[in-house]
């Protein structure tokens, strides 16, 4: 619960500071006619409303489950997550691609960028802030791992989302600084343009690492190695289990896992043993690992595992 307050004091920091940035990007996109003010403008709009989906996937996944849905709702953030990045290629890398072919065939002098100068400070500030907010978030779960591990690692996207639409605004706005000096102190209209590309380029490397992270989770990651040695071990440990043979994990929510044991029990076991046992196995995990909303113990020896294990290969170098 606390990191899901964690990722939503993040989302609600970059919402406000979006929204306000996008009606002054607007206002001094209408004012000094600047290619790249105005796709900068619809990018901090497009992020505005990125935070909105990603709030609304949060309140949607801490939805308890039912019978329409048995495993929770975990997978809403996830959606809305790969919505998000389908938004920022097409709304966000799209309009500025668009913007900046129409103005590179017929550019036209920035008027008045004392405006569109100040601005741009203004939202590195305020982007800079976000982003400082997001990153020590992301730190904070990331534990010994480097940045690039952790991202992909991750099983929370509405922090690393924020993260990475931060970091691509603010490299989006020191483009468009560039730019914008770039034009009027060569007395090229064309740079602006240019830059207005390639924030759509930064955009659209941003989309497709999101898409990549958000379309794994959303189709069925597996939770950590970790835990799923974790709970080997744990089974092994009981005096019934003859063999932990393995076990398969699926992560359905940020801080949701369901998992999958094959187990062989000792042959002496009589029935209410094993239910005993597996009522044991099931109690430890969840009181060790409260991630685990579901647990199921299979009966399998070894050699029906190893086989199961045989024919799972085959198919991943097919998907692969």
């Amino acid at each position: 619960m606390a990191k899901d307050s964690g990722s939503r004091f993040v989302i609600l920091v970059a919402l406000a500071g979006n929204l306000g940035i996008a009606v002054a990007k607007f206002i001094a996109a209408g004012i000094s006619g600047s290619s790249a003010m105005l796709s900068e403008g619809v990018h901090s709009l497009v992020d505005t409303t990125n935070e909105i989906l990603l709030l609304h996937g949060l309140n949607r996944a801490r939805q308890p489950p039912d019978r329409a849905h048995p495993l929770g709702h975990g997978r809403e953030l996830y959606f809305w997550s790969f919505i998000v990045a389908v938004l920022v290629f097409a709304m966000g890398a799209g309009v500025s691609l668009y913007q900046g072919i129409i103005h590179l065939r017929d550019p036209e002098p920035v008027a008045n960028p004392g405006i569109a100068y100040i601005v741009l400070g203004v939202s590195l500030l305020f982007e800079g802030s976000s982003w400082w907010v997001a990153l020590r978030e992301f730190r904070i779960g990331k534990g010994h791992h480097g940045y690039f591990e952790a991202f992909r690692r991750s099983k929370d996207p509405s922090t690393f989302t924020v993260l990475l639409e931060d970091s691509a605004a603010l490299l989006g706005l020191l483009i468009a600084l560039a730019g914008l000096i770039g034009a009027q102190c060569l007395q090229m209209p064309e740079l602006d343009a240019l830059a207005s590309i390639g924030i759509a380029l930064v955009l659209a490397v941003a989309a497709f690492l999101l898409a990549r992270e958000t379309k794994g989770l959303l189709i069925g990651e597996p939770a950590h190695p970790e835990l799923g040695e974790a709970l080997l071990q744990l089974a092994a440990a009981d005096p019934d289990i003859e063999n932990a043979n393995g076990i398969l994990t699926v992560q359905v929510g940020p801080n949701q896992v369901l998992a999958t044991l094959s187990a062989a029990f000792d042959d002496r076991c009589t029935t209410p043993q094993i239910e005993a046992c597996v009522a044991r196995i099931e109690q430890a995990a969840r009181l060790r690992h409260p991630e685990i909303m579901a647990l199921f113990v299979k009966p399998q020896t070894p050699q029906a595992w190893q086989a199961r294990l045989a024919a799972l290969e085959p198919q991943a170098a097919n998907n692969g």
